[in-house]
């Protein structure tokens, strides 16, 4: 959970936040947004934030942020799902529903033919730059269960 999401499940805004903790209105929303991260605050700032959501200082460190430190991107890449053409979507959803037979244990012939054409069509939409790489990498570590190295 990060802050924001603590603010939302407390239905407390950050203007809010910052007037009953005292604590600028700007750090709040760069915590918020993963311009700022926690573990940089000073222990003032954190025992302020702890007090005034009712929570202790340890808890307030555990907050994530949404987004990578490194690189600024959101942590959740299921972004990188949106958008993708009809027929890349169909291949997934065959994907899905063939990884789901075989976790189960079921006796599933076509699976082989189903990752073929999943990877035939990643690579037909990076190729034709339909999308792109970081995509693509994407959809083959999650539905073809590739790691890359």
């Amino acid at each position: 959970m990060d802050l924001q999401e603590l603010l939302d499940q407390r239905k407390i805004s950050k203007y809010q936040l910052s007037k009953v903790s005292g604590v600028p209105k700007t750090t709040i929303m760069d915590i918020c947004a993963g311009r700022s991260d926690i573990e940089r605050c000073s222990a003032k700032t954190v025992q302020q934030l702890a007090k005034a959501l009712g929570c202790t200082m340890e808890e307030i460190m555990e907050l994530s942020s949404p987004y990578d430190n490194q690189t600024g991107l959101p942590k959740d890449r299921s972004y990188l799902e949106r958008g993708l053409p009809s027929f890349l979507e169909d291949s997934i959803a065959v994907m899905k529903s063939a990884w789901e037979k075989l976790d189960q244990g079921e006796k599933y012939l076509r699976w082989d033919c189903d990752y073929c054409n999943l990877q035939t069509d990643i690579n037909n939409a990076e190729v034709n730059q339909i999308i792109t790489s970081e995509q693509a990498w994407y959809l083959r570590e999650k539905y073809l269960r590739l790691e890359r190295v």
